[in-house]
């Protein structure tokens, strides 16, 4: 019978590995800028993963230094060709991937288009979960929920940024401790350009997510580096359209009032200039009687 001779990976996932070195944040940077590269490397090769997460991501000691290693390409998909005659996955009615992991679109349970971007929503999962301890959205809790629920919130739900997410954990000083620091330096050291890489890789709009691992992986050069970032904050109009998605039925609501209240407010102005016009008129007849 064919068989795959692999290599066995010695290691433990990197989040464990992290917390059990307490790692500060911008050494965990550095090992996660590895794992980003090993990712680019897979799509480069035309493989997308589809259920990257840190029991996926090994780290073994190579040389004394720590060295990141993609395993379980189980689900994996080829970009360019079917990777075998048959499909083997697991699945949760349907669902290919890891509830907390997945992106968005995996969450429509189409099978349909799921490119790389899928992966650097993955790997935005886990920048997030290695610089606060906790994940975007709590698994228990996610699990906890019917299925259509669940996947709802993936798709529309937008986390709190990791700085925001850090300020409201219960184990908030542990988080801190086992970055080497407290926790409200770890909120300071989290707040601004470190949450606005960790919340443009997991956008739910994949259009507006970062194009490749790469790309993530040289926005996280340019933190490290002190140079100007390719993410940002989202600009107002972009927030204005967030909102009007979310609150469809107020805003229309809203909307409809005030194009009332115009509309109330052009009759009045042009009822106001017609009775201008005819006192005027009057005037000019009473002044020329007399």
């Amino acid at each position: 019978l064919p068989f795959f001779a692999m290599e066995y990976v010695v290691g433990e996932p990197i989040t464990t590995y992290c917390d059990r070195v307490t790692l500060p944040n911008e050494a965990r940077l550095q090992l996660f800028r590895q794992v980003c590269d090993g990712v680019q490397h897979a799509h480069q090769k035309g493989i997308i993963h589809r259920d990257l997460k840190p029991s996926n991501v090994l780290v073994s000691i190579e040389n004394d230094r720590p060295l990141p290693k993609i395993i379980d390409f189980g689900v994996a998909k080829a970009t360019a060709q079917r990777l075998t005659d048959k499909t083997l996955f697991t699945e949760i009615g349907g669902l290919i991937g890891t509830p907390g992991y997945i992106s968005p679109e995996q969450a429509q349970m189409s099978g349909l288009d799921i490119d790389t971007r899928a992966d650097v929503y993955a790997l935005g999962v886990m920048l997030y979960e290695l610089l606060t301890g906790v994940l975007p959205f709590d698994p228990k809790a996610l699990r906890a929920q019917p299925i259509d629920e669940m996947l709802r919130q993936i798709r529309e739900v937008d986390p709190p940024r990791p700085s925001t997410r850090v300020s409201m954990a219960g184990e908030s000083i542990e988080a801190a401790q086992r970055r080497q620091t407290d926790p409200a330096r770890l909120v300071s050291l989290l707040k601004g350009e470190l949450d606005w890489i960790a919340m443009k890789a997991i956008e739910k709009d994949r259009t507006r997510r970062y194009a490749s691992a790469s790309e993530l992986q040289a926005d996280i050069e340019r933190y490290l580096t002190d140079q100007p970032l390719l993410a940002g904050p989202p600009s107002a109009a972009y927030r204005a359209r967030k909102f009007i998605k979310r609150h469809r039925f107020g805003v229309s609501a809203a909307t409809l009032g005030v194009a009332a209240l115009a509309v109330f407010g052009v009759t009045m102005a042009i009822q106001a200039n017609r009775i201008a016009a005819e006192r005027d008129r009057a005037e000019a007849v009473s002044d020329f009687l007399k």
